[in-house]
């Protein structure tokens, strides 16, 4: 692994799936904007491009060395890449960890890969590195058209920021890396719990399978090995073993005690030696229902959690350092959240990986905006095949996590119910199936807020901004009665009815707070006056849910201010708005621990 003052974001991509070598390809590329998309033809992937780029940052990033928000459907990257002389005999892998959106690799000028989806990584397989100093020139075309439907979260569609939506990101904005493999190897394992039995199971697939080989997995904790297990690999398309862990090591995962068991697991060939070997990680972990609750580790745990966007003023979308997204872990829990809705945005992995290491719940969702007509009487929806891929990628990348409690793949999906069967029934149906079937063990949401379609959803939800504190609560009074708040369309009602599932506000608040004022400021309702009405506002509001027995969590509209819109608890530079201390006691009581029956 190369570091340097040079290399922004040098630290290891994905850590729950780690190999020893590796070579992180951030920093300085020949970069070159194709407004009319005509680069192919005009010889872009084989002539010099004709400026630089600050890799993994997008061009509208102030990061990037750029700077240009203005539209652009297709942007062009080049840079030589010489692997280390040690690497000579293994397959070479190039990494793209996030491309937005349409990505086309070529290498030496052939055609090595394509990827589309904005959110999600991909590998090039660049065969057998068979000669030392071996230089290999990469040229990547990244076309992010705005007109078309595609899943952009919330990246504006017009040329200027509005409402709740922002500055667009285009091309690389995660890290690209390079890595040596075997010709046989191990690909992402799937680490699952199961806590009932006292075991992590290892479900782990092979590249290049082939007779004669066996895999070895051992369980670790700070005290040293746990369990060990093995089997032959020929056994199974999948070979999968059980890691028992004894009563007096098992420890479990979960808020207050983020207890993490390393993992490593190697390939081993006939004569005992190791073909591939990858360390990871894995927490004891349950999540199940039971009735109206939502249980963790079978105790129920009021889910307090924030709405974060994952936006930041000089990176976009990509935080500048990995300490800026632990960071943004702490000043949420120190705010008294023990989670968050990660909105509109699959985030760097390494965002989850401090979320496990801190104890932080998250549900996993997806940025699905863009794909969809938010007009309430009409009847046509944009989702396209393409989403169910990527959100069947985001699933797959991040199974494993042990911080993620749920999953939700679309948000806000605005369209009346009428007597026909629409587009969006077929899709909310397909995304919800889809992630039941990569994932038994976590509550699936059919979609936050608004258009509830699917009457097997584990989930319930509502968005309710609601200002008035009084008026709040007289409209989440009615789920004592099996009859919570749904939102509504202009038209008509857009959800099938509630089926007693456990139910949550996963939007509220939002209330702005701006102290510098200005007519630009964007939020919900009329914004408080003072401070201290600010903050009465977020008692009474959160108090209304906290104290409702049947309520099983909430999701507080946000973390942070993102450029206009400013109703964060922190603003959009992470400096403080209010007292942490006053906003935990708001939400940190017995009533959001111990819940009554």
């Amino acid at each position: 692994m190369v570091h340097s003052d040079d290399v922004p974001r040098p630290e290891y991509p994905r850590p729950q799936f780690r190999r020893g070598d590796w070579e992180c390809l951030n920093g300085w590329w020949q970069f070159e904007a194709d407004p009319g998309d005509s680069g192919e033809p005009r010889g872009m992937v084989e002539r010099e491009l004709r400026g630089r780029i600050r890799v993994p940052f997008c061009p509208e990033s102030e990061l990037s060395g750029i700077g240009d928000t203005d539209f652009c459907d297709a942007v062009w990257y080049r840079r030589a890449v010489t692997p280390p002389d040690t690497w000579v005999g293994r397959r070479l892998l190039l990494h793209f960890q996030a491309v937005d959106y349409d990505a086309t690799v070529w290498v030496d000028g052939q055609e090595v890969a394509r990827h589309r989806g904005g959110f999600t990584p991909f590998t090039c397989d660049l065969g057998v590195i068979d000669a030392p100093g071996q230089t290999r020139t990469v040229v990547v075309r990244a076309r992010d058209d705005h007109r078309p439907p595609q899943p952009r979260g919330k990246q504006s569609q017009r040329y200027e920021n509005y409402g709740c939506l922002y500055v667009r990101t285009t091309g690389i904005w995660q890290t690209v890396w390079m890595e040596p493999v075997p010709e046989t190897r191990l690909h992402r394992p799937r680490l699952t719990p199961d806590v009932a039995a006292g075991t992590i199971r290892l479900d782990q697939g092979l590249a290049g399978p082939r007779a004669g080989l066996r895999l070895v997995a051992t369980l670790s904790d700070g005290d040293g090995e746990v369990s060990r297990a093995e089997i032959p690999c020929d056994r199974d398309l999948t070979p999968h073993l059980e890691l028992p862990i004894p009563t007096g090591r098992r420890r479990l995962w979960g808020p207050g005690d983020p207890h993490l068991y390393q993992v490593r697991i190697e390939l081993l060939d006939e004569a005992g030696r190791a073909v591939d070997q990858i360390d990871s990680y894995a927490g004891l972990r349950s999540v199940t229902i039971d009735g109206q609750a939502v249980l963790i580790n079978g105790e129920r745990v009021f889910q307090r959690l924030v709405l974060d966007q994952g936006y930041y003023p000089d990176g976009i979308m990509t935080a500048p350092s990995d300490e800026a997204l632990r960071r943004d872990i702490e000043l949420s829990m120190r705010a008294g959240f023990n989670g968050a809705r990660l909105h509109q945005k699959v985030f760097e992995e390494r965002f989850l990986t401090h979320a496990d290491e801190l104890g932080y719940l998250v549900w996993g969702e997806f940025g699905d905006w863009g794909t969809q007509n938010y007009g309430a009487d009409d009847d046509h929806v944009h989702i396209p095949i393409s989403q169910v891929a990527q959100w069947l990628e985001a699933v797959e990348r991040d199974y494993s996590h042990p911080s993620i409690v749920g999953w939700c793949p679309l948000n806000e999906t605005n369209q009346v119910r009428t007597g026909r069967f629409t587009d969006l029934d077929d899709a909310t149906l397909a995304l919800f199936l889809a992630a039941k079937a990569a994932d038994g063990t976590r509550p699936v949401l059919d979609s936050s807020g608004y258009a509830h379609r699917v009457a097997e959803s584990d989930i319930y939800d509502c968005h309710d901004y609601e200002q008035d504190p009084d008026r709040f609560a007289a409209n989440q009074a009615g789920l004592a009665e099996g009859r919570p708040f749904q939102n509504q369309a202009r038209m008509g009602a857009m959800s099938i009815a509630y089926g007693g599932q456990p139910f949550f506000v996963s939007e509220f608040g939002g209330a702005r707070w701006s102290p510098q004022g200005g007519a630009e400021a964007w939020g919900y309702g009329d914004g408080p006056r003072t401070v201290e009405e600010w903050l009465d506002r977020f008692r009474r509001l959160c108090g209304t849910l906290l104290d409702d027995p049947r309520m099983f969590g909430y999701c507080y509209t946000q973390l942070t201010d993102v450029f206009q819109e400013q109703n964060g608890i922190y603003g959009f530079d992470r400096s403080g708005k209010f007292e942490s201390k006053r906003l935990r006691e708001a939400q940190v009581r017995t009533a959001a621990i111990e819940r009554p029956d």
